[in-house]
């Protein structure tokens, strides 16, 4: 239903800082701030840009947990 989509913005707000807020967790992840958590990903495409039927075939390049990164995609 069109009425009920979220736009790519409200939808990675949601799962950054919006889930950091649900779990009290705003002062420590949720935003690439100093002194927060360095936990993030490198996407192989940008979601923001592309058009949104694409999002699906967007894959994770890089994990980063604690400022180290953790996972590499190999090929």
């Amino acid at each position: 239903m069109p009425e009920q989509k979220l736009s790519v913005e409200d939808a990675g707000y949601a799962f950054t800082m919006g889930s950091a807020y649900a779990s009290f967790e705003e002062n420590i992840k949720g935003s690439i701030s100093p002194g927060k958590a360095a936990d993030l990903v490198v996407l192989s495409e940008d979601i923001f840009t592309i058009q949104p039927e694409k999002i699906l075939d967007v894959v994770v390049d890089k994990t980063m947990v604690d400022g180290a990164f953790l996972y590499t995609r190999s090929g």
